[in-house]
């Protein structure tokens, strides 16, 4: 059992309520672009939003700011607090691309115009993760622009696409990225008042799926029957990667996790899950275990699109070709290269009717695992249990985010501490996102309390 939390510095506390509300409307004023590199026509929108992050960090007293991208790559924001004599260097990371919004007119109000509802700020990126970008500026404006540490601020642009060009940009600016210490506010807590260190993520391989069956369309009536079509084919294809219980039916993938569970991280009831993913009436939970460990410690595969004639305006022929963006979630020890194989080699085993097949790798990340012990640490969960009021738990998170395990590479001296400004309520990536504006509070005051821990003297 953990030792009860301490109270935070008061001038601290004082300093960080003081630079809240003008934190909220910068945030606001962000979630207002709509920076979804994902989508070409928002490629303008996603510089506006980096210049935007730009200028809100050189008046926050950074003394250089950046912005970077390597060839073909969405525009990052790096900017740099000089480290006083004898100090650590911090980076914060965070990003400012966003999902597209599966559909304005799905949302209770405007995705791109932020609403307060029942102290919940809704908005697209207004957690995930424009929110984690203002938790370091408003930490930083909490110090006054002189933080008692070293501070790197990286703002990376495509992480929802996979953080494709992110190798390069690390090989090109090595140096001037080098930290001691890597905080990513890019994960959640199990809860709004409960605070946590992530200690695992899953990886990801995006994959497209095609398969052929004819040199032409050609008429359903003339030749359906003996003739397949290349949408049948594939939809039998795809029902092949998961059994009847909906547990993930691909060999080779990596299950299970050498990780201990922290005793003191809170369960996640099936009731609540199903509320909080919207799962209709009726609907059945997949998989098996535990829905900690179905999300955290097993791999997940999900089809995100297929390209197909819409139902209206669909003509009686027989499709020659179709395709679909497959997502596969890989489980903590995993490799992207390895998964993508053992995918593929099961498409080909259970292609039907001798169709021809062609698999593509459209993006990965890798699965991240690590102990939170040491100083640094120890450090860090102080900070986050007397800003919260509430002991810090360790968890695993079903998401992806490739920025660590490549910076982990870059970088292996660093300590990384993964921390998040969402909550299961959050609906990172889904309609109606939204992010808990005490919780937000709560997390510049922790990363305050950090930093000032890091400072020579303080230890």
């Amino acid at each position: 059992m953990s030792s009860p939390p301490s109270e935070p510095p008061a001038d601290l506390r004082a300093a960080v309520d003081a630079v809240l509300p003008d934190a909220r409307a910068d945030l606001e004023a962000l979630v207002r672009i709509p920076s979804i590199w994902a989508d070409p026509a928002h490629a303008e929108d996603t510089r506006r939003s980096a210049d935007a992050v730009a200028t809100l960090a050189r008046g926050a007293g950074a003394q250089h700011v950046d912005v970077l991208a390597a060839e073909g790559g969405a525009p990052a924001v790096v900017a740099h607090w000089p480290a006083p004599d004898g100090a650590p260097t911090v980076m914060l990371y965070a990003h400012h691309d966003v999902q597209p919004t599966g559909g304005d007119e799905l949302w209770t109000t405007a995705p791109f115009e932020p609403h307060e509802r029942d102290g919940r700020l809704y908005g697209r990126g207004a957690a995930d993760d424009k929110a984690g970008v203002m938790t370091h500026l408003a930490t930083l404006r909490a110090f006054d622009g002189r933080p008692p540490v070293g501070v790197l601020l990286f703002v990376e642009g495509e992480e929802e696409s996979g953080s494709p060009t992110l190798p390069a940009l690390l090989a090109e600016h090595r140096d001037s990225l080098a930290a001691d210490v890597i905080v990513i506010a890019d994960a959640a807590n199990p809860a709004v008042d409960v605070p946590a260190l992530t200690t695992s993520l899953r990886g990801l391989a995006n994959i497209v799926v095609e398969v052929s069956m004819l040199e032409r369309a050609v008429h359903s009536g003339m030749f359906g029957g003996p003739a397949g079509d290349a949408l049948t084919a594939l939809c039998r294809l795809l029902a092949t990667l998961h059994d009847d219980k909906g547990e993930v039916a691909v060999a080779g993938l990596t299950v299970g996790s050498s990780a201990t569970p922290d005793p003191e991280a809170p369960d996640v009831e099936d009731d609540i899950f199903r509320g909080d993913a919207g799962l209709l009436d009726g609907v059945e939970l997949l998989g098996t275990g535990t829905i900690t460990e179905r999300l955290a410690h097993k791999p997940a595969i999900a089809v995100l699109g297929i390209d197909a004639p819409a139902v209206d305006g669909s003509a009686n022929i027989l499709l020659p070709r179709a395709r679909a963006m497959v997502s596969v979630r890989l489980a903590p020890g995993d490799e992207s290269g390895r998964a993508v194989e053992a995918v593929t080699e099961h498409l080909r085993r259970h292609v039907p009717w001798g169709a021809h097949l062609d698999v593509t790798t459209r993006a990965t990340g890798e699965p991240f695992a690590l102990e939170a012990t040491g100083d640094v640490y120890d450090l860090a969960r102080e900070a986050l249990s007397a800003a919260f009021g509430h002991g810090t738990v360790e968890m695993g998170m079903g998401g992806t985010i490739p920025f660590i395990a490549e910076f982990a590479r870059t970088f292996p001296g660093a300590a990384v501490l993964v921390t998040g400004v969402g909550d299961p309520a959050s609906r990172w990536h889904g309609v109606d996102e939204s992010l808990d504006l005490g919780m937000f509070g709560r997390c510049v005051l922790a990363e305050a309390m950090l930093l000032r821990s890091l400072a020579p003297g303080e230890r």
